[in-house]
This record gives C-alpha cells, sequence and structure tokens, in this order.
C-alpha cells in the first residue's frame, strides 16, 4: 500500500518522539490517533465545558462499536447564572455522559435526547444575581448524558463503568452472542430533589441498550432504546455507594457466560470518621441487569495498622477468564504521606454465588506526597491542584479469548501508579512509577515490572488492556509534565500517553514498551472543581482492546485556558490573604475550566 507524504512524515514524528522519550517507536497506524470523544459539549460555557474520569468498552462481537462514558457537565447551567462568583451543580440535572464510535475510534458522536436539562440557563454574563438571571431547568430539555433518570426520580451521577455483553433470549433467557450485544453502563445515582426513590445517599444504578445484532447510530439516536435504570444495590439510610465498575463474562466458553457482576465501595455510617465501614460489595445479574444479588466479600471495619484490613478500600477493577472465574481486584489504602498499601484479591468460581476471602497480593503505595489544607485531599501536582485519591488502584485486565473464548491465555495484568520511589520531605521533586504486575496461573502468583515513562513525566493514573488472545498489551496513562508547584502562578502541564507492547506467549511478560500516541500538553490549572476552589480530574483513565487494536481514552486540558484571577484566589484561600472570589465569565477567558475526553485506537503494530 503506498501512503500518503503526511502519513510518512508522522510515523518519522512518532519515531523520533519515541527516540527523543527512551521509548522504542511503535509501528502502529492510528485508528483514530488522538480524537475528542466528548464531541457534544460548548467548550466556552462552563461548567457545562467540564468533562473527566473516562471509560472505555469495545463490543467483543462487533469490534468496530465502542461506548465511552465520563462524569459531564453538558446539561448543567452556566456558572453565571445567578451569582456569577458561584458554580454549582444545577440539582437534578444528570453526569453520566454518554459517547459512541461505530468506526472503531476514528469519529465519535455524543446523541442528543431529551429529559430534565439546564443546559439552556445561559445567564447574563457581567450581571450576577440579577432576576433576569435565574434557571428554571426543563423537563424536556436536551441532554447528553444517560436517558430515563428524571422520570424514574433519579439523577445520574457520573463514576462511569461500561462492559459489552451478549442478549438473553426472550423466551429462554439464554444468553448468546446470536441474540445481540447489551451495553451496560453503570453509574452512581441520587434521589430526583424532594423524592425518595431509594434510602441513603448515593446508589449505584445500570442502564442498558441493546444491539440486535450490534448498535448503530439510529438505535442509540432513539433513548426509547433504553431501559431504564435499575437500582443495583441495596441503601440504607447512611449509605454512599462510590467507585464501581461493571463488567459482563464475554466469553461463550464460560459457564456462566453473560453473567454480569458490579463492584463497589459501600461508604457506610455517613463517611464519617477515620474507623467508617466501608465493605467492598459484589452484584451479580443473571438476567441481562434485570435484577442482582448483592453480596460483601471484605470485612467492613477498617483498621489503619492492620494490613489485613487497611485504611478503607476502593478502587475495584472485576473480569472473568474463559472458564468463568470471576477476579475483583481493589486497593487497600494505608496511612501515610505516602501510604504502603497493597492490592487485594477476591475470587468467585460459581457465578457469583460465592466468594473466596480477600487475599493480599502486593504493596501498592498510594501518591499522598502532600495533603492540601483547603479541601483535605491528596494532590500531585501542587497547591490547588487536583486530588489524586485513586492514582494506586488497580487497572486489571484477563486475556479470556471474548467473544468465543477459543484462544484464550488467562493472563492477568495489574497497572497502577505508585509513589513508593517519591520524596518523603517537601514534596518538590516527587516521583512516581507505573507498576504492572502480570500472572499466568490464575492469580496464585505474580511477576512485577515496571513501565518506561518519558523523562519528566510524572504518571498520575494508568490503564491496562489486553487483545482477548493475551498477544498485545495497550497501556496508557495521564501524566503531570511539571514538578509539584507551591504556588499557583507557575505553569503547569498535564498530558495523555498511549504505549504498547508485545507479550511473551510462554512467560507473559511484556516486551519492549513502545510509544503509539503522545497528546498535547495543556495546564491542569485550567480545570476545576464545580466550586472553584481548586482543580478537578477525576480519578481514572480507561482502556480495551481487541485482537487487531486497542483503545485508550484519557483526560485531557489541551483546550482549556488558565486563569490569573482564578490562581490568585486560589492561593489567597491556602495563605490567608484576602483576594476576591472572581466570577469566571467575566475574569476569566471563555474556556476557563474546559476538560475534555481525549482517545485513540491503533492497531496492533508488530
Amino acid at each position: 500500500m503506498v501512503r500518503s507524504k503526511v502519513s510518512v512524515a508522522l510515523v518519522g514524528l512518532a519515531t523520533m518522539v519515541s527516540l527523543a522519550l527512551g521509548l522504542a517507536p511503535a509501528a502502529a497506524s492510528h485508528l483514530g490517533g488522538d480524537r475528542e470523544v466528548s464531541v457534544g459539549s460548548d467548550d466556552g460555557i462552563f461548567s457545562q465545558n467540564k468533562q473527566n474520569e473516562p471509560a472505555v468498552a469495545i463490543d467483543a462481537n462487533h469490534p468496530n462499536v465502542l461506548a465511552a462514558g465520563s462524569n459531564d457537565n453538558i446539561d448543567m447551567e452556566a456558572c453565571n447564572v445567578g451569582d456569577d462568583t458561584t458554580c454549582p451543580f444545577t440539582p437534578g440535572v444528570g453526569a453520566s455522559g454518554i459517547y459512541f464510535s461505530f468506526d472503531s475510534g476514528d469519529t465519535w458522536i455524543q446523541p442528543t435526547y431529551s429529559g430534565f436539562s439546564a443546559r439552556r440557563c445561559l445567564g447574563v454574563p457581567g450581571t450576577p444575581g440579577t432576576p433576569a438571571d435565574t434557571c428554571t431547568p426543563s423537563t424536556t430539555g436536551p441532554i447528553g448524558t444517560l436517558p430515563g433518570y428524571f422520570e424514574n426520580g433519579l439523577s445520574s451521577g457520573g463514576d462511569p463503568a461500561v462492559a459489552f455483553g451478549p442478549v438473553p433470549h426472550p423466551a429462554t433467557g439464554e444468553f448468546s452472542w446470536d441474540n445481540g450485544s447489551r451495553l451496560y453502563y453503570a453509574n452512581l445515582a441520587a434521589n430526583f430533589p424532594d423524592t425518595a426513590t431509594f434510602k441513603g445517599f448515593e446508589a449505584v444504578a445500570v442502564s442498558r441498550i441493546d444491539g440486535e445484532p450490534a448498535l448503530t447510530p439510529a438505535i442509540v439516536g432513539d433513548q426509547s432504546n433504553w431501559m431504564d435504570p435499575v437500582i443495583v444495590t441495596k441503601q440504607s439510610s447512611t449509605t454512599f455507594s462510590d467507585k464501581e465498575q461493571v463488567w459482563a463474562d464475554n466469553a461463550s466458553s464460560s459457564p456462566f457466560f453473560g453473567n454480569a457482576y458490579v463492584c463497589l465501595a459501600s461508604f457506610r455510617s455517613n463517611s464519617q470518621g477515620l474507623a467508617l465501614a466501608t465493605p467492598l460489595i459484589v452484584a451479580t445479574s443473571r438476567d441481562g441487569g434485570e435484577t442482582w444479588v448483592q453480596k460483601q466479600v471484605t470485612d467492613a471495619s477498617n483498621n489503619p495498622f492492620n494490613p489485613k484490613l487497611g485504611f478503607g478500600r476502593s478502587g475495584c477493577t472485576i473480569r472473568t477468564d474463559n472458564d468463568g472465574v470471576v477476579f475483583v481486584f481493589a486497593n487497600q489504602f494505608a496511612v501515610g504521606t505516602p501510604g504502603d498499601g497493597a492490592h487485594i484479591l477476591i475470587k468467585s468460581f460459581d457465578g457469583g454465588a460465592s466468594w473466596t476471602r480477600p487475599k493480599v497480593l502486593f504493596q501498592a503505595t498510594d501518591t499522598c506526597f502532600f495533603v492540601d489544607p483547603v479541601i483535605g485531599r491528596c494532590m500531585m501536582d501542587g497547591v490547588a491542584g487536583a486530588r489524586d485519591d485513586l492514582s494506586s488502584s488497580p487497572s486489571v485486565d484477563i486475556a479470556n479469548g471474548a467473544p468465543s473464548g477459543a484462544d484464550a491465555r488467562d493472563n492477568i495484568y495489574d497497572v497502577w501508579v505508585d509513589g513508593r520511589s517519591g520524596d518523603d520531605g517537601p514534596p518538590v521533586n516527587n516521583t512516581t512509577e507505573i507498576h504492572v504486575a502480570f500472572s499466568t496461573n490464575g492469580g496464585t502468583t505474580w511477576t512485577p515490572t515496571m513501565v518506561p515513562t518519558a523523562t519528566g513525566d510524572r504518571p498520575y493514573y494508568a490503564a491496562v488492556a489486553l487483545s482477548p488472545d493475551g498477544t498485545d498489551a495497550y497501556l496508557v496513562y495521564n501524566a503531570f509534565t511539571t514538578p509539584f508547584q507551591a504556588t499557583t502562578s507557575t505553569a503547569r502541564g498535564l498530558v495523555g500517553v498511549v504505549l504498547h507492547a508485545d507479550v511473551n506467549p510462554t512467560t507473559g511478560a511484556p516486551g519492549t514498551w513502545g510509544l503509539l500516541n503522545r497528546g498535547v500538553v495543556g495546564d491542569p490549572r485550567a480545570s476545576s472543581q464545580n466550586n472553584l476552589v481548586a482543580e478537578f480530574l477525576g480519578d481514572y483513565v480507561y482502556a480495551a482492546a481487541t485482537n487487531t487494536y486497542g483503545a485508550a481514552v484519557w483526560n485531557d486540558v489541551r483546550s482549556g485556558a488558565d486563569c490569573t484571577a482564578m490562581d490568585a484566589w486560589r492561593q489567597s484561600l491556602r495563605d490567608g490573604t484576602t483576594v476576591p472570589r472572581p466570577a469566571p465569565q467575566i475574569a476569566c477567558a471563555p474556556t476557563f475550566g474546559n476538560t475534555d475526553i481525549f482517545g485513540g485506537t491503533y492497531s496492533d503494530p508488530s
């Protein structure tokens, strides 16, 4: 095949960048090498321009079809509605964005549905608090988030997780890819204002949509094709369910083919106190997500000084091998700056009916070098930065041979960002590393390795995906490109990076990691919590793979604008000085707060 001059130039540039970064160049072709996924929002309206915490899934039986989700403020009122110096969530408006690609990630769409929306509440910049500046959300306004929540007394709440599985037969309930593909979208859910659909503060809900045989633009464009959201969690009045992951057993070789699973952390007792009860929960559905059975798979109690219990557990990942064994991984936190926590593993051999006791696998040191005094959270990039609570949480994939399971190797990769080599002193030169542990015997034993990263990169979040046949590993990470900044006045850098390694068929070990893509560096000071007091980038990135290509999604700030007035005010909160709280729509560029989800898909470079 004859390549264009532009294609040759791009390959040459990728090679030069790889060599400069100390990584081997990977001669992969880009299916959609560096694309915006969150394509529906207006980059010039805060907080509608705020997206973070992405997830992505590939339909194993129709690998040209991808779905992604993120925390998405697209339907919120503009920051300049009412008082221009306050930027709250609009009560009742959903925050679980949904996006699709039907050409292996080359292009993305974000459907527009109808629901409870404040997207058209744009206010009058420069005249805060005037009567004309109020917002009355519409119950039939445009939404780019999951449909059907307002109508069922709920609000979608982000923390997205997506997975494809088979559709059950309408008469027999038997799962088969011949029936079509079902997308599961798990997310947090809140009660719609003045309703009591469930007890407690946050529940986990699952939305579903079917393709027959596969999802198409026409199917996803019609919101009536979405089934009503189903509450997965059992809720008490003090329960805050959080950080869920969803998976569907997608290898037809499995005796539990079609089962769907959700893991999550259940924060109880109003999430108050150092000894709060935080068990890990797994819910199982055997009927395509209509009903769920919940099991507690860890102790509820916490003890920061007991390595078997740790200081809470969260950040779970759930996967299945080709025999239907279910693997649940989670982060067990420890006290310290940083804290030497651990990854734990719980397994089920009977389709979620029973679970093994948690097994501590290996050390995973968090990246908490600095606790911000204003928000009380750990952050890596600097004062008033973005929280990094779950940097050391496991991202896991298993080469289960989906959709058939026939070519499964069942090797397991666990990837995380680790802070064990960081500076114990002032967080000026703290470093972080990407660690990989792999297993070829069902998680009984593990081999640790590390992933080389570019000089100056301080990894923040990382995720891994294995091809179903276990021959390729794809890894995505966000990294800060600047040291810790003691003030908000100095520029900071954030970048998304995608790597690939061939996997040794005998040992399961990754070969040399090669650079597939290095995104555009942006300044994370352009990101923002809704209350403006610090940056915000969410809690994870994500990856998925087929036997021919890998997909990655990451947080991206290339199109956001830093705001010097916001920097000065954020610094004053830490210094105790008096600086007026700025109005973003007056004091800042229109793209302040703009954070996007970018992604890429890359063919096997072998």
